[in-house]
């Protein structure tokens, strides 16, 4: 099978695309023939090595998380799925760069029946991350206020819309061109803080979202003592948790870790209509490094996906 690999650390030239054996479905697990493939900002980082001394990875190596496909093969003691059936899935963050996947099936779960597997491979990492977030870490309950900082991109459409279905007041950070967009998402507010200075500035939220990662101190000003400031991926300000705690503000990192089950009930929201996914660029297998190109640009509204 095809698989896209690096052999060492580089910029996307670095990425290439290799003969490897196809995998086997081990018993509790499901082999999956893959149709789209989710790209997502952690890939380029990966690759670049930026992030290699918290993450170092085994070259060669497969990256990406995201996939959707068919089920080709059904390993030893596996339920609940059938030959044949769309599935989709977060393997983790490598490993899915690939025609054939092999994942737990715990990972697993049923592709949502109104997308198609473009559209379902965009959905896991940034979704997942987006719930786990919101919902896991924060437990955030309907009548709250959430300021979801870099609303746009892949989590942050997610995290707009699963903060309204639950019923919470949805504050968002996003460009001038994007306002309308994460608009129509849900958010009762919209404000760029590069252009839109403090007369704007929200106050009394209950729970941030940083998506960017950037300087804090305007999604602190927000929060009211005894809120939480949820960081994807902390690391990049190293004063960001003194300046949270002389704010009276918790501040949490979250990783994403896969989840079938909850992605059972994503599927289930899209299927309601109550969530859409948004897929700013599709490209094929042979344009990956394209792909990384423009998502390391950090501009993407909605997520990337590779077409098997």
């Amino acid at each position: 099978m095809k698989a896209i690999r690096i052999h060492d650390y580089g910029d996307s030239g670095a990425l290439s695309i290799d003969e490897v054996d196809r995998p086997e479905a081990a018993p509790g697990q499901v082999l999956i023939r893959n149709r789209a493939l989710g790209v997502n900002p952690v890939d380029w980082k990966l690759r670049s090595g930026y992030v290699k001394e918290r993450f170092p990875l085994t070259m060669p190596c497969i990256l990406g998380g995201d996939i959707a496909g068919v089920v080709e093969e059904l390993g030893e003691g596996v339920t609940g799925f059938a030959v044949g059936e769309r599935v989709y899935s977060l393997l983790g963050i490598i490993g899915a760069y690939a025609e054939y996947t092999s994942v737990d099936a715990r990972r697993v779960a049923h592709s949502p029946g109104l997308v198609d597997d473009i559209q379902a491979a965009s959905i896991p990492l940034a979704a997942l991350t987006a719930w786990q977030g919101l919902f896991e870490h924060a437990c955030l309950v309907a009548g709250q206020s959430v300021l979801i900082h870099g609303a746009a991109g892949g989590v942050g459409s997610f995290a707009v819309q699963f903060a309204r279905a639950k019923g919470a007041r949805v504050i968002a950070t996003a460009s001038a061109r994007n306002a309308d967009y994460v608009l129509g998402l849900g958010a009762q507010e919209v404000f760029d803080y590069r252009t839109d200075g403090t007369a704007s500035q929200p106050t009394g939220v209950d729970l941030a979202l940083d998506l960017v990662g950037d300087e804090v101190d305007h999604l602190l000003a927000a929060l009211k003592p005894g809120a939480v400031l949820l960081q994807v991926a902390p690391g990049g300000n190293p004063g960001t948790a003194e300046k949270a705690r002389a704010a009276g503000v918790d501040m949490l990192g979250i990783m994403v870790h896969p989840d079938g089950a909850q992605l059972a009930e994503i599927a289930a929201l899209v299927d309601s209509g109550e969530v859409v996914t948004h897929v700013d660029a599709v490209f094929a297998l042979e344009e990956v490094a394209q792909a990384h190109d423009l998502i390391q640009e950090g501009h993407t509204r909605g997520k990337i996906v590779l077409s098997c």
